[in-house]
């Protein structure tokens, strides 16, 4: 058992717009994930786990240069899980960094980076556990652009849409799935 609280309060100190955002942010991704395995024992989600992985799997925004959610770092934003993964491994917590690494759209292939020419280090970056795919699914319903808005299982497929055919297939697999 970890004590996320610690590990957020360490990398946002300071009560700002930054950490407000990320706090409700990942309650909402923790909630919904608490949820999904409330409804489905039958998956064998561990409850602790996802809640931990929920609660931190944007520890790594604040490096990132994304100002319209108050991230005033100099990274790219799609790194911020990379970013994340490397945090909490240092943190001595590599299953929690996993979630991290994992969660960018419906997960990343080697082949979808090296074709997109994504900035990020070629590798996988799939979400495999129950947890893992539970918080990658659950995070897909909120933006922290609009913290106010839930979005429906439709607008994440036409969000998803954009980008691969093959990750709206991985949506629509888990929604049968979680729902």
């Amino acid at each position: 058992m970890i004590d996320y609280q610690t590990i957020i309060d360490k990398y946002y100190p300071q009560d700002n717009a930054l950490r407000r955002l990320l706090l409700k942010h990942s309650r909402q991704v923790a909630q919904r994930a608490l949820q999904i395995a409330q409804r489905h024992p039958e998956l064998g989600a561990d409850r602790r786990f996802l809640e931990e992985g929920a609660m931190l799997h944007d520890i790594g925004v604040f490096r990132c240069h994304a100002p319209s959610i108050y991230c005033e770092g100099t990274e790219p934003y799609l790194r911020h899980g990379l970013i994340g993964g490397q945090l909490l491994r240092k943190e001595g917590y590599p299953d929690h960094a996993r979630v991290c690494e994992r969660h960018t759209g419906t997960g990343l292939t080697i082949e979808e980076i090296n074709e997109q020419h994504l900035q990020l280090p070629p590798a996988d970056y799939v979400p495999e556990t129950i947890e893992e795919q539970i918080i990658c699914y659950a995070d897909k319903f909120y933006s922290k652009s609009h913290p106010d808005r839930v979005s429906t299982v439709d607008d994440v497929i036409a969000s998803l849409r954009k980008f691969s055919s093959k990750g709206v297939d991985k949506f629509k697999k888990w929604s049968e799935t979680f729902e």
